[in-house]
Parts: C-alpha cells; structure tokens; sequence
C-alpha cells in the first residue's frame, strides 16, 4: 500500500499542475493624463485565460527603462466555463503606471506551464514594449494595437482552415502580427498583414501553442518628442528591405487552439455552431458613452448539436444572458454600461458559440468609449440588386455640415436637397465592403465625419451613420446549406467586376438546370452527372480555365479525404466527357460516385481562372501541365487570381434488394427462384469437377503404368 505521505506529494503536484495550467494571455495599453512636470499616466489591461482558480499566474516586472511603480487592481473573472468540468476561465486585471523617464520601457511576465500541448511547450513569458514619447500626428502617447480570444478555441481536426484574429488600432496604425515560434507550426500559414492563421495541411490532435507579438508602425512618417524637445523618427513598415523599421510598440496576444476529433461534416449550422445574423460581423466597431447601457445582440445555430454557452471575452463587468429560440437556435445578449475609467478606451470582445462537441468561428469586435453618444441621425437605406443608396435626414442632425462628411472612400461624393442628406454606392466600390454574417451576405459602408488635421480644437459634433444591406444566400431547402446554383462575384483591377456561375444540368443538352426543389440531389451510382461552368464579364475578350476539380466528402476542400477529377488543368477521371468547352463556359458530364465507407455525400469543388484572350503566357494558354517543370512564368497582369467555387452535396440513393412494389411473397418467390437457380449452378460445378478430377485421375494412372512398363 502506498505511503499516506506520497499520496499526498502526488495528489499536491496535481492539484498544483491544474492551477497553474495557462491558457494564453494578452495585453492592450492606452494612456491617461499628462501632468504639467510631464509625468504621463499609463494604463494597461491585461487579459489571462486558463483553469480555475482563476487568477492571473503573471507578475509584471520592469525589463528595461523607466516603468514607473505599477499599481494593480483586483483581478476579475470575465467569463467560464458552466459545463461544471472547469474546462475554462478568462480574467481581467487592470494596471497603471506614472511614467516619467524619455524613453521607451518594456514590461515583462514569465512562468510556467502552459497546459498539456502537442510541442510540450512549458515556460512562457509576454512582453510589451511602451513608448511615452508625443506622436507628431495624433498630440500625444502612443496607443498599443488591440487583439484578444475567446479563453479556449476549439475546432475539429477536418474542419479547421482559417482563424481570424483581431488587429485594431486606436491611432490607425499599422498592425503586424509577428510569430517567431510558428516554425513549429509546419501546417500553418500566418498572414502577418490580416493577422490570419491558414492550414495547409491537417493539425495533430492536441493543444497547439501559439505566441504573438502585436507591433504597430505609422502609416506615414511621423516623431516621437520627448519633454526636452528631443525628436526622433519613426517610419512606415518597409515591406521589402525592413530597413529603418522600428515598431512603435510590442504587445504580447499567446492563446491555444485545440483540435478535437473529426466530426462528420463541417457545414456551418450542422455540427460546427453557424453565427447567424444580427450577430456582429469580424472586426466591426462598435461606439458607446459612458453611463451608458450598450447591446450587443449574439445568434446562432446548430443542427445536430446543442449550443451549450456563447465563449465570451470582454470587460469584466459585461453580463451575458441565454434564451434558446427554435430549430436549434440559440440568442445570447451581452449587456455593458462603461464607467468613467473606460473614457477612451478601444474595448476588445471576441465570443463564440460552443456545443460539446465544436464551436462556432470566433469573432472579435472593438467598442470605442466616448463621453457622450455619437451622433447617428435618421436614415432611409434603399437596397437594389447592384447598389445601396442612403437618404439622411438633415432634421435630425441639425447644426452638421455636410463638407464635413464623407464616405468610407472619401473620394465618392454624397450630395444633398432640402432635407436629405443623399449617397449611393455600389457593392464594390466607395469602400463597400462584403461579410459573411452565416445565413446573408452583407454589403457595408458607412458616413463619418472629419476633421481637419491642422485644428487642435474642433466645435463640430462626431457622426457616424453605418448602412448597409443584406442578401440571403442561397435558399437551403434541407436542414443545412446547400449550393443549389452558385453564383460567385468578384471584383479585380485588371478585369472589373466578373462573375461565375457553376449549374447542376438535367440532360447533357445543358440547357436546363435541377429544378432547385429537388436539392438535395439525390443520384444513383454510374449514373451521369451534368455541370457547367460558366464566366460573366462585361469585358469582350475573355477566356474561363477550370485550373482544377476536387470531391470531398464534406464541404471542406482541404479535407484529408479527397478525389481529384481535373488536376492542373488535366482530366484524370477516366468517365469525365466534356460536351462543350468555350471562352466562357465549360460543359462536362462524370460518372456518378460515392466515397468508400460512411459517407453518402460528394462536394465537388473547382479552381477556375480568367484570362485575357489571346495572351500567349497566362494560364489558359498553358493548358494541361502534366509535367510541373514546363510551368513557366506567367504574366499575371492577363489573368485573374485563382478562384474556387463549390457545388453540392450530391447523395448517393439508398439501394433496395427488391423492389418497392413486390409483396412479402413475392419477395420470398423472387428469392426462392435465385436461390434455385443458385443450386442447381452449384450441382452442376460439383459434377464437372468431380468428372474432371476422375479422369485426370485415370490418366495420371495410365502415365505411370506407361512409365513403368518403359523403364523396364
């Protein structure tokens, strides 16, 4: 038996492990006042996530420079985990200091462990780098980039592709997202501009750790002054030498993804959790004024599984409440009233959807605090098939003056009558932007005011007046998202706005498309599957080149099981027959399949490209490529990016024995004769073979009595 004391050691060294299990953490800084002897007040926010108990493992110390005496306020829980396996939590912990030193200062935290990870990563330490010296641009201190994530990000091993994360800045700077330690990563691309993380390939089951560092630099070449009027230059990110380059601050943001078993498929609102409107989209900002409530509104929808929870990180004193809705949906409402310490403050929130067995995409939305509301005024959107247009009414912005209001893009002009305030603008320009909100697409732009860069002082009111519209995707008529008829809109400067068009045919005259009442479609094996492809562009002279065609099982087209038909412009499926093939369309037929196993769905998805007619280097000239090493160089001004459009699923139908309209006896009849049939097969085969084994036997005895006669 084991000694009580060991029992002890081990059941401390456990309880021990689970405290100290870090989850990530991340830090945003802003500063407060400045004093006339020059000291500046910083305030820091520091958000840590891991297992209960939940407080924060990080002791902030002073790495370099004048930090100041750092003075903290009582760590607060922002969200956990109430599925009562203390799985999660996420703290918050406010810190300020009074700087007065010239330079830049850096604060750091380190310890250990990270929870249990693929790499086996233990210690960890975050890093922010500050600089208290009075931008040229902006009249004062620097203010840090803005990011977060939910405490525990969560995606099936088949369903993970991308992962947005949130890079704001308050000074309008630009964000970079910096990993050093994403070499361990071999299956991830980060996109340090959008701050994405991209999957190339499947992820190993398990924690993975990611560590990165946030850094802003200015847009345009600015100063730094410090209190003696000593000045320094600060630069633009230089893309391609980086020479002159230093950021104007460092902030840490270390979070873990987990990856969890596959799940069957990864259409959005089955198994995975699909965010649905009016839940705001990735990246949007939100404004509010202090001692007031601000709502935010949370939707989504899971088929097959259960939403248990919204993962929410944000201000500690946001409340969060549930209420389940029908046909899976389930709303969440998250409720804030900003104090007076919030003034100023860009405010990160991220949130997510979770069942036991997934989550939701994760989405992050900043909320900008002022002192009062800003000022929307009343407006009319009128949403046509091409543009939105906007009619603001001038009585209910009285006292602002429309030359100091501008669109996203402040070189489309809004106009104006008696009493409007008028714009259009069209889907793809002025600024207008396009967001998956889950179940519509959602063209956005916005009218804001301005100033005059040169006042220090303004006397006119802020305003911001967001419109936009939403479109449904396309009508599912099944218990989650289907292509039906994909129509995919892009916008390119060497082409304009084209589009393409991927249809399911009845026949092989292609002239008629599935009645979209019969999707799902449902196939039978061997049978014919018609497809066409087509280009829609207002240019004359244009060429369509289906690059590739890939089925999966699932709507994932990197997922690890997968069939390609037409790879590098080469058909490889012995039954594809293609029936037409022009400049702007591409019409073939293939024979039906299903994948081996449990799967009774097929997505195809096919890579095209656009090229310019005649041009002898694109890649429609190219054509098949077998052999990679003939690729050359192409001239990418004469062809669009490659893009991928998906149609899908198609099911395979369930095979009977016999048929629908047979009775019970004449079933057992249908079977009695085959099993008849099947016997007297079967006597006939024993006879033969008996009949053969004797006569080979005889003559095998007629050989060696012939041999033995002979040899004597």
């Amino acid at each position: 038996m084991a000694h009580p004391a060991l029992l002890l050691l081990i059941s401390l060294t456990v309880s021990v492990s689970e405290a100290v299990s870090f989850h990530g953490g991340s830090m945003t800084f802003m500063p407060g006042n400045r004093y006339p002897d020059g000291t500046v007040e910083m305030h820091f926010y520091y958000r840590e996530s891991g297992k209960l108990p939940c407080d924060p493992q990080v002791s902030w110390v002073c790495d370099s420079g004048d930090c100041g005496i750092l003075t903290y306020a009582q760590p607060e829980v922002t969200d956990q985990d109430r599925s009562g396996q203390i799985l999660w939590c996420q703290s918050e912990r406010h810190m300020t200091t009074n700087v007065t030193g010239d330079g830049p200062f850096t604060l750091s935290g380190s310890g250990c462990c990270w929870a249990s990870n693929v790499h086996n990563l233990s210690e960890w330490t975050l890093r922010s780098v500050v600089d208290r010296r009075q931008r040229s641009d902006t009249g004062t201190a620097n203010r840090s980039p803005i990011s977060a994530t939910i405490p525990n990000i969560r995606v099936p091993q088949n369903c993970f592709q991308r992962l947005h994360l949130l890079a704001h800045d308050p000074d309008g700077d630009d964000v970079r997202c910096k990993c050093p330690s994403c070499h361990q990563h071999p299956n991830i691309n980060l996109d340090e501009v959008s701050c994405t993380l991209s999957s190339n390939g499947a992820l190993d089951q398990g924690l993975h750790v990611f560590e990165f560092t946030m850094e802003d630099y200015p847009v345009s070449n600015i100063t730094l002054t410090n209190e003696n009027g000593i000045s320094s230059v600060r630069n633009p990110y230089n893309q391609t030498t980086n020479i002159d380059s230093a950021p104007l601050s460092q902030v840490p943001l270390q979070f873990g993804v987990e990856i969890l078993t596959p799940v069957h498929s990864c259409v959005p609102g089955v198994n995975r959790p699909s965010l649905l409107t009016p839940t705001p989209l990735h990246g949007d900002v939100h404004h509010a004024a202090v001692g007031h409530v601000h709502i935010i509104d949370l939707r989504a929808q899971s088929s097959h599984n259960s939403i248990l929870d919204f993962q929410v990180s944000g201000p500690w004193n946001m409340s969060k409440s549930l209420r389940n809705a029908s046909q899976g949906v389930t709303e969440a409402t998250l409720t804030w009233t900003p104090q007076e310490s919030d003034l100023y403050h860009h405010v990160p929130v991220c949130f997510a959807a979770e069942t036991l067995q997934s989550q939701s995409e994760m989405r992050c939305i900043v909320i900008i605090v002022a002192k009062s509301r800003v000022l929307s005024g009343e407006a009319e959107v009128f949403c046509e098939d091409n543009s939105i247009s906007v009619a603001v009414s001038k009585a209910s912005m009285k006292g602002i003056d429309q030359n100091w209001l501008q669109l996203r893009d402040p070189t489309c002009s809004l106009t104006s009558n008696d009493t409007h305030i008028l714009g259009t603008v069209s889907l793809n320009t002025c600024g207008t932007t396009m967001e998956d909100s889950g179940d519509f697409m959602v063209f956005k732009n916005e009218i804001n005011s301005f100033e005059n860069p040169n006042e220090v002082i303004t006397r006119r009111s802020q305003v911001k007046i967001g419109f936009s519209c939403q479109y449904p995707k396309v009508a599912s008529v099944s218990n989650h998202y289907i292509n039906k008829k994909s129509d995919y809109i892009f916008t390119e400067s060497s082409f304009g706005t084209f589009s393409y068009s991927f249809n399911i045919f009845t026949n092989n005259n292609f002239s008629s498309p599935v009645d979209p009442s019969l999707y799902p479609l449902e196939i039978n094996l061997l049978d014919m599957l018609y497809m066409g492809i087509a280009a829609h562009s207002a240019l004359p002279e244009v060429q369509l080149f289906v690059e590739s065609c890939r089925a999966t099982p699932d709507d994932n087209p990197y997922s690890a099981l997968f069939y390609d038909i037409i790879k590098e412009g080469c058909i490889l499926d012995d039954t594809v027959e293609v029936y037409h093939s022009d400049a702007r369309a591409y019409d073939f037929g293939i024979q039906a399949f299903k994948f081996s196993g449990g799967y009774n769905e097929v997505y195809i998805t096919c890579s095209v490209i656009l090229c310019a007619e005649g041009s002898s280097n694109s890649r429609c000239a190219q054509g098949c490529l077998r052999d990679l090493a003939r690729k050359r160089k192409r001239d990418v001004s004469k062809e669009t990016a490659r893009h991928y459009i998906t149609q899908g699923p198609f099911r395979v139908a369930r095979q009977t024995q016999h048929s629908a309209a047979a009775s019970e006896n004449g079933g057992s009849l249908h079977v009695s004769a085959g099993t008849a049939v099947f016997a007297g097969l079967f006597i006939v085969s024993i006879v033969v073979l008996v009949g053969m084994w004797v006569y080979k036997g005889k003559k095998t005895r007629e050989t060696d009595r012939m041999y033995l006669m002979s040899s004597f």
